[in-house]
């Protein structure tokens, strides 16, 4: 009997460790790592989305994965950011993805501490060693054209009939993504209300969003939007996602979803402006196992409709009056330069001139 056990247990070991070759876990052994953004791990956008390209990688390619979350939650430092990288390079980290754009001085740091360890930077840009030094080219920044998903959003809904509109943004107006999705949406919804001659006004804030978290005053800011005639927000940042869509449920209201494809979480979700988080992970972590790092260690990388890396789900939203037909013809005139989207987003957008938009500042 003691035999039969002894040999069960060896079984059910091996099983445990051929799982974990594919079974993403914190803190554990592995080459391919995670560093997180603010906020949760699986917080339903921007961590989860890259999260999960990391997963998906190892569990095709038969490769170890883990996580990593700074230490002190919202309130971690560059110190702390560096920490859990260096946590995962002494735990055999080959290449870590680490997401957000707060991630820059950590990176820099290990860029240079660990050159033989390869670097991916969601949301970066080219990172250099020292102010004038040279480009760290173990570092692949990858970017995205936000403010062309965030055009077919306000597109989207202004052309479903909403007028009132609403952007909630996290990083307190410091994050360029955030900043990029909401003048995105602004113009979409000035480009839609031009083609109907209608009149829309829309709520813009930054309030309560620096953590991209939830919390009870952003329920309360985003329940008075709705109570006061607001018809459909637009919920960029992260975990600030469930404060919105509660504040949607209460009010019969409605809420646009951010970086992959929230209509699972809730059925207040009209549409999603998504980018390719998961898909471009795969295809950063593809160059260093194929050795083809080069391409884009050191490169800015900004990806957009012309590499089909943003848009919105047309598989999954609740739009009745725009089609999937009307989406991809738009969608192939972004991509030709018929419409072109501004990247270039205003540091206050109190100062948008639109004929048939009304930016208000909260």
């Amino acid at each position: 009997m003691k035999k039969y056990l002894a040999i069960m247990l060896v079984a059910i070991m091996a099983l445990a460790m051929f799982a974990g070759c594919n079974t993403g876990k914190k803190n554990s052994d592995a080459e391919i790592a995670f560093v997180t953004d603010v906020g949760q791990l699986m917080d339903k956008s921007f961590n989860q989305g890259t999260w999960e390209g990391c997963e998906k990688y190892a569990k095709d390619n038969g490769k170890t994965v883990a996580y990593y979350q700074p230490a002190n939650g919202e309130n971690a430092t560059d110190a702390d950011r560096f920490e859990a990288m260096k946590a995962a390079v002494d735990k055999g980290a080959k290449i870590v993805v680490a997401a957000g754009f707060m991630q820059a001085t950590a990176l820099t740091q290990a860029a240079i501490a660990y050159p033989d360890v390869k670097f991916v930077f969601i949301d970066g840009w080219p990172l250099t060693n020292g102010e004038d030094g040279p480009v760290l080219t173990n570092v692949a920044p990858i970017a995205y054209k936000e403010e062309q998903a965030g055009y077919f959003a306000g597109y989207a809904v202004v052309m479903e009939g909403y007028t009132k509109l609403g952007f909630c943004g996290g990083g307190g107006g410091d994050n360029p993504a955030c900043c990029r999705y909401g003048y995105g949406f602004v113009q979409g919804a000035e480009a839609a209300a031009a083609v109907k001659n209608a009149n829309v006004e829309i709520n813009y804030s930054w309030q309560y969003g620096q953590a991209f978290s939830a919390s009870p005053e952003l329920q309360t800011m985003a329940a008075g939007w709705y109570s006061e005639g607001t018809e459909i927000i637009f919920a960029c940042g992260g975990s600030m996602f469930a404060s919105i869509t509660a504040a949607a449920s209460a009010n019969d209201a409605k809420v646009v979803g951010v970086d992959v494809d929230q209509s699972p979480e809730s059925n207040t979700v009209v549409t999603s402006a998504m980018k390719g988080l998961s898909t471009s992970v795969v295809w950063a972590i593809s160059k260093f196992y194929d050795n083809k790092w080069d391409e884009i260690g050191g490169v800015a990388t900004s990806l957009g409709v012309n590499d089909n890396a943003v848009g919105l789900p047309t598989e999954t939203w609740s739009l009745q009056n725009w089609s999937v037909d009307d989406y991809n013809a738009l969608y192939a005139q972004v991509k030709d330069g018929t419409v072109t989207v501004d990247a270039n987003y205003p540091a206050d957008m109190s100062t948008f001139a639109g004929e048939h938009v009304t930016v208000t500042v909260k």
